[in-house]
């Protein structure tokens, strides 16, 4: 029997009325605002919020009274990555066939879902990440201006959002990372972060595991400015204004557009789709069993806890190379 998740109307329905996620606009400056609202979870996204802000980008791109999008979040940081525990069931060893059609916004009971033992299981999935409307890639189709705000940890899906973006703006305690690359060692956005971080520096943080400073990220040129947290606001809005004084939206529109094809010149959804293939060879990867180890599955969500497992292996690291602010500060 196959497990099936919550249909996708339902968790969107959730996070609006929780408002975990809150899209606004400014009509005045043309400012418009996804904000990402679930503090006690670091601002972790579930399917529900990914898909409602693919829709929010979406109806940005559209709308006459958008010309630049700021992203945020709010609270101690803007954001940690995916909900992990959602995606429990799929990675589970024990667990049967699991229905992954509320990902792909299909409530439809007549439709199968591809069972476990197949490459379609994982690969169908990650490839759905490669599309705009997933809430994964949904930036690079944006034809205005798009400014994230940082603070505290910009990880896994939020750095997502970090390769794609126009522009950054940073407060100086903001990490830059994903966990995966200790656990998994890959994720959807590797080309655009190879692009946007150089190749040399992105392949250290991907191979050592290690989050990288604000100010180690602004030092590559990933991020435009860095200030300290009490600044973060002020500074965000002064390059958002800047953006939406001059110029009509259809400059803006020619100009993003000149820029896409760049991107795309360059591979970007090639590597999407690359990036997806790649991650559909989950199940064929062999553990280590080394001591360090880790895959998550039923180990991490049933036994010992993913709290205690990411704790446990980021206190291997040296403390500046540890993911958690609280663990930087322990011998």
């Amino acid at each position: 029997m196959a497990v099936e998740l919550r249909d996708h109307v339902t968790l969107k329905k959730e996070a609006l009325d929780n408002g975990w996620i809150q899209y606004k606009k400014d009509k005045k400056t043309k400012i418009a605002t996804i904000t990402f609202n679930r503090p006690d979870k670091q601002n972790a996204t579930n399917i529900g919020m990914r898909q409602l802000y693919g829709e929010f980008i979406h109806k940005a791109n559209v709308d006459d009274d958008v010309k630049v999008l700021v992203i945020r979040g709010e609270g101690n940081n803007f954001g940690a990555g995916g909900d992990l525990p959602e995606q429990a069931e799929m990675l589970s060893e024990s667990s049967g066939d699991v229905s992954l059609l509320p990902e792909f916004g299909i409530d439809d009971p007549d439709v199968k879902y591809p069972p476990k033992n197949s490459f379609r299981f994982i690969h169908s999935l990650v490839d759905e990440y490669a599309k705009a409307p997933a809430g994964n890639r949904s930036l690079q189709e944006f034809k205005k201006i798009s400014i994230l705000e940082t603070k505290g940890y910009c990880y896994g899906w939020h750095f997502y959002q970090a390769a794609d973006v126009d522009l950054i703006v940073s407060s100086d305690d903001t990490l830059f990372g994903h966990p995966s690359f200790r656990y998994v060692g890959w994720a959807p956005r590797i080309w655009q972060w190879c692009e946007t971080m150089g190749v040399r520096k992105f392949m250290e943080m991907m191979f050592t595991g290690r989050p990288f400073t604000a100010q180690e990220m602004y030092d590559i040129g990933f991020v435009n400015s860095v200030v300290p947290r009490e600044k973060l606001e002020e500074e965000t809005m002064k390059y958002a204004l800047a953006c939406a004084t001059s110029r009509p939206v259809d400059t803006v529109q020619v100009q993003k557009t000149f820029f896409e094809v760049f991107k795309q010149h360059k591979g970007e959804y090639m590597g999407s789709l690359v990036s997806a293939w790649v991650e559909g060879m989950l199940p064929a990867v062999k553990e280590d069993k080394g001591m360090n180890d880790v895959v998550l599955g039923d180990e991490v969500f049933k036994e010992r806890g993913l709290n205690n497992v990411v704790k446990d292996v980021d206190m291997l690291y040296p403390p500046e190379w540890r993911l958690a602010h609280s663990n930087r500060k322990k011998p």
